[in-house]
């Protein structure tokens, strides 16, 4: 959907949310968000600062690690991207009731946190 709508992946959508939540975040505490390897995340990040989407700025406390803004683009995609997912979260609560969609979240949210549990325990 955000591929076709606005041109940037799912996974991309993702990071930005994440960096726009949290503008100057590390690229591990992006991985860490995001449920990502350290390999995935570097991928990630070098294909969205080719594509123009996010700055990395050196980071004043360490000199091997760069944090994360969004650029003039990727600040245009997330403002394009939000309606998008909003649009898709009500055809996805469609014909569900509150009850039943709290059952849904509340399990998601669960297997997020198993899955972090068991990432952050190797």
């Amino acid at each position: 959907m955000f591929l076709a709508e606005i041109g940037v992946s799912g996974s991309q959508v993702s990071a930005l949310f994440a960096i726009d939540n949290k503008p100057g975040c590390l690229m591990k505490e992006l991985a860490s968000l995001l449920l990502l390897q350290n390999s995935a995340i570097t991928g990630l990040i070098s294909r969205m600062e080719e594509s123009g989407l996010i700055v990395r700025e050196p980071c004043s406390n360490d000199g091997r690690a760069s944090r994360l803004y969004l650029s003039a683009r990727g600040k245009t995609v997330v403002k394009k991207a939000y309606p998008l997912l909003a649009a898709m979260n009500v055809q996805l609560k469609d014909g569900f009731s509150a009850a039943e969609i709290d059952v849904v979240a509340r399990f998601l949210n669960h297997a997020i946190t198993v899955k972090f549990e068991k990432e952050t325990a190797k």
